[in-house]
């Protein structure tokens, strides 16, 4: 089992949104960055652990706890001419963007980036390190832990 970090910004979808959504489950749209496709493409599998986390908002954070809950499948936005996400280079033969479906199970207590900045163990933890700005990050299982025990959830 592997864990991610996966960054929504709450007007595209917020924690809220995924919980009210058909099976708590949607599709995790949008994202335009190669290492990012391709950790969705080759590296997650169904039932893989993931952290919902808001970005671009007043307090980004950690809100949510869910799982990978789908197989990688060809993102619909990239096809979609009224899209912000729409790739005219990317052809359905051969589609550029690929997403997973993600179910979250729980919503948490904001866990902000301060908290996670003085937290020990974290100090290597991806979305922690300068410059990064990936929306999707691996978590190493140590982390996964003590991230789930600051929220009070082992």
């Amino acid at each position: 089992m592997q864990y991610w970090l996966m960054k929504s910004e709450p007007e595209e979808v917020s924690v809220d949104d995924a919980i009210a959504a058909p099976k708590s489950t949607v599709p995790w749209t949008g994202v335009r960055n190669y290492q990012a496709r391709n950790f969705m493409r080759d590296q997650m599998r169904v039932g893989d652990g993931v952290l919902f986390y808001h970005s671009s908002c007043a307090e980004p954070g950690v809100v949510g706890l869910g799982e990978v809950a789908s197989t990688p499948y060809p993102d619909p936005t990239q096809f979609d001419r009224k899209s912000k996400y729409y790739d005219a280079a990317s052809k359905k033969e051969e589609p550029r963007w690929t997403l997973v479906d993600v179910h979250v199970r729980k919503k948490t207590r904001l866990l902000g980036l301060p908290e996670l900045r003085a937290a020990k163990g974290l100090e290597d933890l991806v979305i922690l390190r300068r410059g990064n700005r990936l929306s999707i990050t691996p978590v190493e299982a140590k982390h996964w832990r003590q991230i789930l025990k600051l929220l009070g959830e082992t």
